[in-house]
């Protein structure tokens, strides 16, 4: 199969393959083997290839990536703020429902921070997507779609929610270190605050799931397995 390129001299086949490979990974060795030169075809290429360098940002300094760990988080807390009311709809327990308005709140406030910071040192907190809370989200989501016990459920939405948690403890625990080493101490004080209260959830979904959740989701596990008992006994 061949395709057409538009040149200045005219109009000439090259082979679908070769326009592929060109396409796909910019070999400039192909380019010149498909006699393209300074064609339209080339320019966009090079244009493309410009672009795309252009969008990454060069990490040779603690700074850079200080920020663009910080957009990171920005990014997971505004995605967490837009699901929480999900989890706190999805959840069956009075407590953990509470428990989940109450992280809501604190994550709020958790941007607030992150915009606090982001101000003072005159950059934009947007323009990264963190792809690990994402992720975190979407399994999240599953356990929300699942059918079955209201306590397993819960359980379940405990265990995401830790996920959740130990994935902003190890992020804060980093910037905030960043912080420090470039002089940053009153970015430094404000992220170690919320690392606190990320803890501090933590700690209390831990309560939350042994105390009250996991032993009503035992509970019913184990009248299950008895009516199964009886049923077969009756038999």
């Amino acid at each position: 199969m061949r395709i057409f390129l538009i040149q200045k001299s005219g109009v000439r086949p090259i082979e679908l393959l070769t326009a592929v490979r060109i396409l796909l990974t910019g070999n400039t060795a192909s380019v010149e083997a498909a006699g393209l030169g300074e064609t339209i075809f080339r320019r966009r290429w090079k244009q493309n290839l410009n672009q795309t360098e252009g969008d990454k940002m060069k990490l040779d300094s603690l700074k850079k990536l200080y920020l663009e760990e910080l957009r990171d988080l920005y990014s997971a807390e505004t995605q967490l703020v837009k699901a929480l009311p999900k989890m706190v709809k999805g959840a069956s327990s009075a407590e953990l429902k509470q428990a989940f308005g109450n992280h809501l709140e604190q994550t709020e406030e958790h941007v607030e921070r992150l915009n606090e910071i982001f101000g003072r040192l005159d950059e934009k907190p947007t323009g990264k997507t963190c792809k690990a809370m994402k992720g975190l989200i979407e399994e999240g989501s599953e356990m929300l779609e699942e059918e079955g016990e209201e306590s397993v459920i819960d359980a379940g939405l405990i265990g995401a929610a830790q996920r959740v948690e130990h994935y902003e403890i190890a992020s804060y625990g980093t910037v905030r270190t960043f912080a420090n080493l470039l002089g940053e101490q009153d970015a430094a004080e404000l992220l170690q605050q919320t690392l606190d209260e990320e803890g501090e959830t933590d700690k209390e979904l831990s309560e939350l799931a042994e105390g009250i959740v996991n032993n009503e989701a035992l509970t019913e596990d184990g009248e299950q397995k008895e009516v199964a008992t009886t049923g077969s006994r009756r038999r």
